[in-house]
């Protein structure tokens, strides 16, 4: 056979050199991959324990460094009214009717008695859960002349709001947010917090219902006329002051309560005149102004000094 006849097959030595470079390219190639994926879990592993990190400081700030913010204006817990706007007869519901008694004729309403500016200035601490009915009942019967008395001078109203039915507004939490939003206005705009108070209590929801959202509660607060309307939509609609109606509702359970020795918080609402809690009908006007002037008169009377008699007045011996 002839040379040109031999077939071309590599020599041994270019068969090994041939596989070597393959080889070379293959690790080379393995090392890149193995190279990138390392790089790629460091920056998997740096991302996650930096997200952990940041979770983590961000909790510990929330539930550590973050201060429970308190509302301003409050003596001890509560918002002192001086003047009542935009509250008047025509704005309070009609006193209800007298109930009739077993021989089918209603009794006769006796006129409600009027204190006067002479009398000692009656002290009315007025605890409110917004959710309560028997607020709403004491508010809408009691409004008017509460509202003269107030604009007269002739007693201090201060409100308290409290949330003590936080768990009976399936899971919203309107007791709660509703005293928040009172504190908001409270803070924001303090002549328009007797308003507010006003239309919460005439105008509550039911029990075991939803209640108004915060978005419902700052439509309310704008609605009667708060001064500054973005601070005050964000107060209530952010919850600023929920941790303090929650921590002022558990003062008032512990109690005493203000001007009392030895009153505590036991019922919503919870009416406290110079520190004599009222136990009379709610609905009933005539009832509460009687027992405000009893004790008006009792606590004048016992801070008036006992007369004593002076040198010409002493009998001779």
């Amino acid at each position: 056979m002839s040379s040109d006849e031999t077939p071309n097959v590599p020599t041994p030595r270019n068969s090994r050199e041939a596989v070597r470079e393959k080889a070379q390219k293959v690790h080379a190639k393995q090392s890149r991959a193995r190279i990138m994926r390392r790089i790629i879990v460091g920056a998997v592993a740096i991302v996650a324990v930096g997200a952990i990190g940041t979770a983590v400081a961000m909790a510990v700030t929330s539930s550590v460094s973050k201060p429970t913010l308190s509302p301003t204006g409050m003596d001890a817990d509560g918002v002192v009214v001086n003047t009542a706007p935009g509250v008047g007869a025509e704005d309070v519901p009609e006193t209800p009717a007298p109930e009739e008694t077993e021989g089918g004729a209603g009794e006769t309403t006796e006129p409600t008695p009027e204190p006067t500016a002479s009398q000692t200035a009656a002290d009315v601490h007025i605890y409110v859960d917004y959710l309560s009915p028997g607020a709403g009942d004491f508010e809408r019967a009691n409004a008017r002349q509460l509202a003269g008395w107030i604009n007269e001078g002739v007693v201090t109203v201060t409100y308290h709001p409290v949330s003590m039915l936080t768990a009976s507004s399936n899971g919203t939490k309107y007791s709660l947010r509703s005293a928040a939003a009172a504190a908001c206005v409270a803070t924001h705009s303090p002549a328009q917090f007797y308003s507010f108070n006003h239309e919460l209590l005439v105008d509550q929801p039911e029990m075991d219902t939803d209640g108004r959202s915060d978005v419902e509660l700052a439509d309310l607060a704008i609605a009667v006329g708060v001064d500054d309307v973005k601070v005050v939509r964000d107060c209530i609609e952010n919850g600023d002051f929920a941790s303090w109606a929650k921590e002022a509702t558990s003062r008032a359970l512990e109690g005493p309560l203000v001007g009392s020795d030895d009153l505590v918080l036991t019922s919503a609402p919870m009416v406290v005149v110079n520190g004599e809690a009222y136990v009379g009908s709610l609905k009933d006007p005539v009832e509460f102004s009687n027992f405000l002037l009893t004790v008006a008169s009792d606590t004048e009377d016992s801070a008036s000094p006992t007369p004593t008699p002076t040198a010409s007045e002493t009998p001779a011996a």
